[in-house]
């Protein structure tokens, strides 16, 4: 490092983050005027409907923060894991796994438990389930230990071997104790920085002090998330920030490492947080929509006679079916026959509740009447 002061932890104010309150106020008050609609308009839909748009948002959660570092996970899994933590009823159940578990536990831990204190054993228990077998690949961790770097200074990188670039490097392991203490004394007793710019500044925070071998961005989000939840004063989660920082991957590491490769002034990182996390508020009324276009539509379609399997593959198709619905798709997800699908399409259409669609295409897809149910 010869050094040379390149990360904020090196600097002698460390860990003295500073913002431009001024600048952040106007992403402020939108996100308190988002979460306000959001919030009015689950005050009109009953318990089971808040239910089901809560077990969206945790599913999108789990699903998301783990896309965000490359990992692809099976959405009915977690959903299954998280429907039967949450105790909502689903009308299809998926295998789980102990890694999905593992994450379902460390986010609904976060996010249902935000009002106990963060501790280093919580922590460790996090890390713990985020890796059940001791392993991240091939390579064997620390678990529900911090890092030692014995194999070198922790560093974020990027590129072949040989030609790698690096993006970041976290403070010594000899620091993290003393590290760790400020940063959760912090985290669980002061009060001074707006509750939504906390929820930005413990993300940050955690994630430059890097302390696990792996799973340091999906435990800063989990914090960021436990924060978030402090902010809002509810434990029942209607939107998910990790699919938002997904769907804007690329800014998030890029404004990140300008961060981490910066000063202690954190506005930029902060006013990037904030019109995230207004997005992902204002995409939280799409979930919703969703969820009570699915509730109409069951209401709706109570006198319909339908089999096992049209219910099992309509509520697929209305869970967020990826792709175009086919004969053949039908036959896989209902375990059938070409046949016996083409059947089940035909009753359906015959019954007003599947149309074909106009889109086109070499081969005939199907979709849900929705309006009819309006």
């Amino acid at each position: 490092m010869s050094g040379e002061k390149r990360y904020p932890w090196q600097r002698e104010d460390w860990p003295k983050w500073r913002y431009d309150l001024t600048r952040l106020a106007d992403s402020l008050a939108a996100v308190s005027r988002s979460q306000g609609l959001l919030l009015g308009r689950l005050a009109d839909v009953g318990m089971p409907l808040r239910g089901q748009a809560s077990l969206a948002a945790l599913t999108d959660d789990v699903v998301e923060t783990s896309a965000i570092e490359g990992e692809v996970l099976n959405v009915a899994s977690v959903r299954s894991s998280m429907a039967r933590r949450l105790g909502v009823e689903v009308a299809a159940t998926a295998p789980v796994d102990r890694h999905v578990e593992g994450l379902v536990d460390m986010v609904l831990d976060a996010t249902t438990n935000a009002a106990q204190p963060l501790t280093a054993e919580r922590l460790f228990g996090w890390h713990a389930a985020l890796f059940p077998t001791g392993y991240s690949g091939l390579s064997r961790l620390r678990v529900a230990a911090r890092r030692d770097d014995a194999a070198g200074p922790m560093q974020v990188v990027s590129g072949p071997i040989g030609r790698q670039r690096v993006h970041y490097q976290a403070p010594p392991a000899n620091r993290l104790d003393r590290e760790m203490a400020a940063f959760l004394h912090w985290l669980n007793h002061s009060h001074d920085d707006p509750a939504l710019l906390k929820a930005g500044l413990g993300h940050l925070w955690f994630v430059t002090l890097h302390p696990f071998d792996d799973g340091n961005g999906r435990i800063a989000r989990a914090v960021g998330d436990l924060l978030l939840v402090r902010a809002d004063g509810s434990p029942q989660r209607f939107y998910s920030l990790s699919a938002q920082i997904q769907r804007e991957r690329n800014a998030y590491y890029d404004v990140l490492e300008r961060t981490q490769r910066g000063d202690l002034d954190v506005t930029e990182w902060l006013s990037w947080f904030l019109q995230t996390l207004q997005q992902a508020v204002e995409d939280a009324h799409h979930t919703l929509d969703q969820v009570l276009d699915k509730a109409r539509f069951w209401l709706g379609a109570a006198t319909v006679p339908m089999n096992e399997r049209q219910i099992k593959v309509l509520t697929r198709l209305l869970d967020g079916f990826e792709g175009k619905l086919t004969t053949r798709k039908w036959a896989t997800l209902a375990k059938c026959s070409p046949d016996t699908a083409l059947r089940d399409i035909t009753e359906l259409v015959e019954r007003g509740v599947l149309q074909r669609s106009d889109a086109g295409g070499r081969s005939t897809h199907y979709e849900v009447v929705m309006e009819r149910w309006h």
